[in-house]
């Protein structure tokens, strides 16, 4: 506006001014955006026709802008000397044509900024729903207003042969070599395949979660006492198997910790299995003729299954990191895995099973490590067994402890864990963990493993892994298990973010307390997808 009025004040007092002082004014106009090129055109027309004789200079001026002043100059008839010019009209009027062009641009400018500040307000309602930028392994993240909702799985799958190496049954023994023929498969590994989701919001300081955990396998279900785990059935017309694992919520915050209510994996032996490299291939089979919806990898041969348990839990806040978590969980019961009757059983619990865990989280220069140690507690009552004498009021109460660490340096990554249970059992939890006679069986086990990143893309890894179950004071039965063990090899090659291709050699050998034994080997090659 300080142009408008400079340029407004020349004309009015000089006489002499030129065609192009009112001309330049408007093109400054027109740059800064105060006039439209029609309102541009029109001013620079009337200016051009009305206020001077036309001359060589105003006619080239009005050549270069694309001006129609040349076309509506009028001659009067009888006047051979000049172009005939009318009174220029007042240069006020065309000063307020202009002010009002400028003033209407304006308005123009502020509205639209009023729906730029309107659009990103309305961007940030709870009403809109947008995609988070994508992080590798963190899943898909879509906000809802203040609701997160998270999608993040797998999917895998695996050619595995099972060659069996020959020996006598064992009873609760994981190896398949006593069963005399090869067996080919296309199965799932360790894991199954695996959609979680996870909604989550904060709300008066407290961070809240639900998480659903859906585990469909490959092959068909034949369910058993081990559900949408039990062996498989390799015949037409069937179906697989879906496994509900993960159903629970949180609450709390980094200042509080955090409280959870439903079914998660357990405390004990929980980082046992996260750590174990075969989690992610195949490990020891378990069975491969009729595949289950996961393979053993090293449950049962270096740690005892944590399992996914329905349980109140609390986790401390980290503290130079430092946490603890304790929990009561469902009560499970004593199980007879061996078979014919070598195992107490029970069925009734009058109180929780109690787990807890401690980690601690450190760096030392190039050294990052953890370390764990767990414990489980559990009343057995009402025992049941072929040698107990009062069934009524035999009752005993199973303790296990572990302990454990994982160390990163560099290239290099290195697993050692070690556990100890009385009436724990082996393989899975209370599984053979009491004799006839209802007392408890020790058992003890551990795995180590090494793991080197050859090239960034590609890492080997071997381990090895023992799980010993001893008879209780007393008891002798040379056909029960008394020691599982395997070795593994396996390399890691991963394609892209999502793509990891896998091979694996695995070789399982299972011992009785008396003279029975039997081995096998197993080769799987697959790929994983992780979103």
């Amino acid at each position: 506006m300080f142009a408008v009025a400079m340029g407004s004040g020349f004309l009015l007092h000089s006489h002499l001014a030129h065609a192009d002082d009112y001309t330049d004014l408007l093109d400054i106009l027109r740059a800064k955006g105060s006039l439209t090129q029609t309102e541009y055109d029109g001013l620079l027309a009337k200016h051009l026709h009305h206020a001077h004789p036309v001359t060589p200079r105003t006619r080239t001026a009005a050549a270069r802008r694309g001006s129609a002043a040349e076309t509506t100059a009028r001659i009067q008839p009888g006047d051979s000397r000049r172009p005939y010019a009318p009174p220029p009209p007042d240069s006020l009027s065309l000063l307020a044509q202009a002010q009002d062009a400028a003033a209407r641009a304006q308005a123009s400018a502020q509205d639209a900024r009023q729906a730029l500040l309107s659009t990103r307000s309305a961007m940030n309602s709870d009403s809109v729903v947008r995609v988070a930028k994508y992080v590798p392994g963190k899943g898909i993240t879509i906000k809802a207003g203040q609701i997160d909702i998270n999608f993040s799985g797998f999917v895998n799958g695996f050619y595995t042969f099972n060659s069996p190496g020959g020996g006598t049954p064992v009873a609760g023994g994981v190896s398949t070599g006593a069963s005399g023929f090869d067996t080919s498969s296309v199965r799932n590994g360790l894991l199954p395949a695996g959609l979680l989701v996870k909604l989550s919001t904060t709300q008066d300081g407290l961070d809240l979660s639900a998480n659903f955990g859906f585990y469909p396998g490959l092959d068909n279900n034949n369910p058993g006492a081990f559900n949408a785990n039990s062996g498989g059935s390799a015949v037409g017309l069937g179906t697989a198997g879906l496994d509900v694992r993960q159903v629970f919520a949180t609450v709390g915050n980094k200042d509080i910790g955090t409280f959870k209510v439903g079914r998660d994996l357990g405390l004990f032996g929980g980082d046992a299995i996260l750590n174990d490299a075969t989690l992610l291939s195949v490990g020891s089979t378990g069975s491969n003729a009729n595949p289950a919806n996961t393979s053993l990898g090293r449950i049962g041969v270096g740690y005892v299954y944590a399992d996914w348990i329905p349980q109140i839990s609390y986790a401390s806040p980290v503290y130079h990191g430092l946490q603890g978590t304790i929990g009561i969980f469902q009560p499970l019961d004593e199980f007879n895995f061996a078979g014919s009757g070598y195992s107490a059983t029970n069925v009734q619990h009058s109180s929780p099973m109690v787990q807890g865990k401690v980690t601690y989280d450190f760096d030392v220069g190039s050294l990052k490590g953890r370390i764990w140690s767990s414990f489980l507690v559990e009343h057995q009552q009402h025992l049941l067994g072929a040698a107990i004498a009062s069934q009524s009021s035999r009752s005993t109460t199973a303790v296990a402890g572990d302990i454990g660490t994982k160390l990163t340096y560099g290239r290099l990554e290195g697993v050692a864990y070690y556990y100890y249970g009385s009436g724990l059992g082996t393989t899975g939890l209370f599984f053979d963990g009491l004799s006839q006679s209802g007392r408890k069986r020790d058992s003890e086990g551990y795995y180590v493993q090494a793991a080197y990143k050859i090239f960034p893309r590609l890492k080997v890894v071997g381990s090895y892994g023992v799980s010993n179950l001893y008879q209780a004071p007393g008891e002798s039965i040379p056909l029960m298990v008394r020691r599982n063990e395997s070795e593994v090899g396996a390399a890691y090659f991963t394609l892209t973010d999502w793509l990891t291709l896998m091979a694996e050699y695995a070789h399982t050998r299972s011992a009785a307390h008396g003279p029975d034994h039997n081995s096998d080997n197993t080769v799987s090659a697959g790929a994983a997808i992780f979103f």
